[in-house]
């Protein structure tokens, strides 16, 4: 591979688990070399000054609906889903999951063929795909639209082990009120990564789930049955089984920020809670509404609601969910980082996969927290 050499120094380094200060990273032909002393940098090495923001691997979003002004599940083309990584590439997304959320056997199939085509092309940022039902439950359908909910079939279960073995990754929200131990088994085998969502199946089904190979949980605490005192429901699930790993909306709405820090501090490794941002067609735009599927969503006030007031993903980026985990939630800033890049990455990754970033997968945050942007070849 060849490209640029350069080194990077004046600000904290993020290698995915710590923050250095003192220290510079060095490129060579844009891979990842070394992290070295800032005093140790050699007097030739091209140095890009950091003015103190900190320097980290881009982040991994694992669950995009739309972004720069239209939704994935509108057109499920390979146009989309080049403009709606542009748009959270601006916002420091180097990699992302686009998203189907619910929708029709033949609007999936469209968008299996498109996230395919999309990675064969070399579509910068696309990094999979993840299918966020049909096979969830009506009782906990959220913004999606229950007309069509369905339970899997076998025409469905074939659709989806194809995909798996054309894409480097896939993940699939799924409720077993719709869904059977044994298909879980069968996509994990397969190398699905398959996240219980939109449910509301008590704790013990949810742990024979995640037994039969669940792995994940989306959007924690929203859309599934909750943690009660006789019933841990899959909230409790997902806290305890350390096979398990959960996305979470930090954006102080969806989730409390004291829930959060409550959940943070009870989560069971070797699982992690990770960051998405459940974004929408507004992602990146000044936009204040859009159409999902006809029904109007409004933005206002850092929320995406139906006309019924029902919450319909999230105005968020990943930055800001790290802001509130850090001042609210009182999360280290390293560990609210992780949550953003390294944990979800683990989640899509090869073992082989170290996160080394090359510079088209490096970002710039201001230390504030108030901006990011990408590192420019």
């Amino acid at each position: 591979m060849t490209g640029p050499s350069i080194t990077f120094a004046g600000g904290p380094i993020f290698d995915g688990t710590e923050l250095h200060d003192g220290y510079a990273a060095r490129f060579r032909d844009g891979v990842f070399d070394a992290l070295v002393p800032e005093h140790q940098i050699a007097r030739d090495d091209p140095i890009e000054d950091l003015a103190g923001h900190i320097l980290s691997p881009g982040y991994v979003d694992l669950q995009v609906n739309g972004g720069g002004g239209v939704m994935f599940n509108d057109d499920p083309s390979v146009d989309t889903l080049a403009q709606i990584a542009t748009a959270h590439r601006g916002l420091g997304a180097t990699r992302i999951l686009p998203t189907l959320i619910t929708d029709t056997p033949e609007k999936t199939r469209a968008s299996i063929d498109a996230a395919v085509e999309a990675v064969r092309a070399g579509v910068p940022g696309i990094a999979g795909l993840h299918l966020e039902g049909p096979h969830l439950s009506e009782r906990r359908k959220g913004a999606h639209d229950a007309a069509l909910i369905r339970p899997m079939q076998p025409e469905d279960l074939d659709a989806i082990l194809w995909a798996a073995k054309h894409l480097p990754a896939l993940m699939v929200t799924l409720a077993p009120e719709n869904t059977t131990p044994d298909q879980v088994d069968a996509l994990t085998r397969a190398g699905v990564i398959v996240s219980l969502g939109h449910t509301d199946a008590p704790f013990e089904t949810c742990m024979a789930f995640a037994k039969a190979g669940a792995q994940c949980a989306t959007h924690l605490f929203n859309a599934m049955s909750q943690l009660g005192s006789r019933e841990p429901g899959l909230v409790g699930a997902a806290l305890s089984c350390g096979s398990m790993s959960a996305g979470l909306i930090a954006d102080g709405i969806h989730v409390h920020p004291d829930t959060m820090r409550a959940a943070w501090a009870a989560k069971r490794g070797p699982g992690r809670v990770f960051l998405v941002s459940d974004a929408m067609a507004v992602a990146g735009t000044s936009q204040t509404e859009f159409h999902l599927e006809g029904r109007l969503i409004r933005r206002e006030n850092g929320r995406l609601t139906l006309q019924d007031g029902t919450l319909a993903g999230a105005d968020l980026c990943l930055t800001k969910a790290i802001q509130v985990l850090t001042e609210q939630v009182g999360v280290p800033l390293a560990e609210a980082l992780a949550a953003a890049t390294s944990v979800p990455h683990r989640m899509i990754a090869n073992a082989s996969d170290d996160l080394k970033p090359t510079l088209s997968h490096l970002i710039r945050i201001a230390p504030d927290l108030s901006e990011v942007r990408p590192v420019s070849q």
